[in-house]
């Protein structure tokens, strides 16, 4: 690429300017650090891709796509097919990717993700043949006609290359799609950011029996507890875990079942928690027993979370965040404190599901996102009732008081997006089935209208307004005794 007229429009994962999955902008910023340096020097298992920047995003967007950008994307997917040894389109050595998108911001499950792209007939009889599981390739042929018809718009085209742009350009428009504009007004996110889009070779969950996918995070980011948190699925593809619709497991299954990469993944949360001084959040994938690491970025957590985090690492001697960074990091949080809430003694509860983001809050059930978007305007508190959310949701979540799901796990979307925004979350309610204008906890109906109550801690459901008991967090008053030591 050097040389050439798309020069800073796209960079292989091995390239000094490269920007990593996700495009880690906010992750890595102060540090100087890019995907290769953290591959290299970390010893990090990362498939081999590319990323096409923001700037190609920006351009795309003003006047659509670049003319440059076809001959980087050339020079770009050469070197990922030399890395992964596999050539798109080839049935002899199959390559198949995920084009994904990688803000500068994390927005979870904002934009557009396709998966398994580079599929035609030859292929997929190649890639039977190849992996020995003709069952596996009719399966990744069905998942990308179903994406590429959800996400691009259109069925699947034969050529894989045109697959690949089409993909790319959908990404590119999901950044002005009205689910990202909605998180981006809830999170105060600059609209000409723009979005990178990272194209990486695929990994396979649904490869063998050794297979498995999830999301982790080195600390729980509901409470701060110092434990891996997170989800696993065996037999499917990433985006299973978060979408809410899968029946998740513990991440000490995958311990249990694939013992060799539930050590390297706690190794491996440790090393990058250390790393970027921070909580992190990973996506990866086990392919017949090796564990690849698909996502790395800082993690989201709940206002209690932020403070507890924040207070142990400074206490870490061996731990590379100091009290003077550990008090900026929450100072937004010190002058309003968070507290632990609990339901006052007494109350039974209707129904229990898995708490995801700690809070004790009441309000009127509401099963639409367009209806609690409209009590957030009527000024009325409402609970956002889902079997489970996806980013259609986003506006309703963001005017809602707290987010009830009946499935989902501890990795979810309506999980992470209620811990990033601070509003208490249960989610996997096994109990509640969700009507058009009602829902059920067992053989008790709720009216779209009455009033109920979530703990977000606990995961405990009443029904009512219940009453709450709070104590202080004990990490806030060492917090504010460091932050006076500084200002005096």
């Amino acid at each position: 690429m050097p040389g050439g007229r798309g020069e800073g429009l796209v960079f292989p994962f091995d390239h000094p300017h490269a920007s990593p999955p996700r495009e880690l902008a906010a992750l890595l910023g102060g540090k100087g650090a890019n995907l290769a340096e953290m591959t290299r020097t970390l010893g990090l298992p990362v498939p081999p891709g590319f990323t096409i920047t923001t700037q190609a995003c920006r351009r795309y967007l003003e006047s659509g796509w670049p003319a440059e950008l076809d001959r980087s994307l050339e020079e770009a997917l050469a070197g990922l097919e030399a890395a992964a040894g596999r050539r798109l389109g080839d049935p002899s050595a199959p390559l198949l990717l995920s084009v994904r998108s990688g803000a500068p911001v994390s927005m979870p499950g904002m934009m557009d993700t396709v998966l398994d792209v580079g599929l035609d007939a030859g292929v997929v009889e190649g890639l039977a043949a190849v992996s020995g599981d003709r069952a596996f390739a009719l399966d990744c042929d069905r998942r990308l006609r179903v994406m590429y018809r959800d996400v691009v718009g259109a069925e699947l085209p034969a050529g894989p290359r045109e697959q690949l742009r089409a993909s790319i350009e959908a990404v590119f428009r999901s950044w002005d799609g009205e689910r990202a504009r909605a998180y981006r007004r809830a999170e105060g996110i600059d609209d000409a950011l723009g979005t990178a889009v990272v194209v990486q070779a695929m990994v396979f969950v649904n490869l063998g029996a050794e297979g498995a996918t999830g999301v982790c995070f080195s600390r729980d980011p509901a409470t701060g507890e110092r434990r891996l948190y997170g989800d696993v699925l065996f037999g499917a593809q990433g985006e299973d875990v978060v979408d809410g619709t899968h029946d998740t497991a513990p991440l000490a299954e995958l311990d249990r079942r694939l013992p060799e990469a539930g050590a390297e993944l706690r190794r491996l949360a440790e090393l990058l928690e250390r790393h970027f001084a921070d909580l992190v959040d990973i996506e990866f994938t086990v392919e017949r027993g090796r564990l690849w690491l698909l996502q790395v970025r800082v993690g989201k957590r709940s206002p209690a979370a932020a403070v507890r985090i924040a207070h142990d690492m400074a206490l870490d001697a061996e731990f590379p965040l100091g009290r003077v960074e550990a008090v900026a990091r929450v100072r937004h949080l010190l002058d309003q404190p968070p507290r632990s809430l609990r339901a006052e003694a007494g109350a039974t509860p209707v129904a229990q599901g898995l708490g995801a983001s700690p809070g004790l809050v009441a309000g009127v059930v509401v099963v639409t996102a367009e209806a609690a978007v409209e009590h957030g305007v009527e000024g009325v508190d409402a609970i956002l009732v889902r079997p489970e959310t996806s980013p259609a949701d986003v506006a309703g979540m963001a005017e809602a008081v707290g987010l009830l799901t009946a499935r989902g796990g501890l990795a979810s979307h309506a999980a992470v997006v209620a811990r990033g925004w601070g509003k208490p979350a249960v989610v996997g309610t096994e109990a509640l089935v969700v009507g058009e204008d009602h829902v059920r906890f067992g053989d008790r109906r709720v009216e779209a209208g009455e009033e109920i109550t979530i703990d977000g801690a606990t995961g405990a459901v009443y029904l009512g307004r219940v009453q709450d008991t709070g104590t202080a967090l004990p990490e806030v008053s060492a917090l504010l005794a460091w932050a006076a030591e500084r200002a005096t």
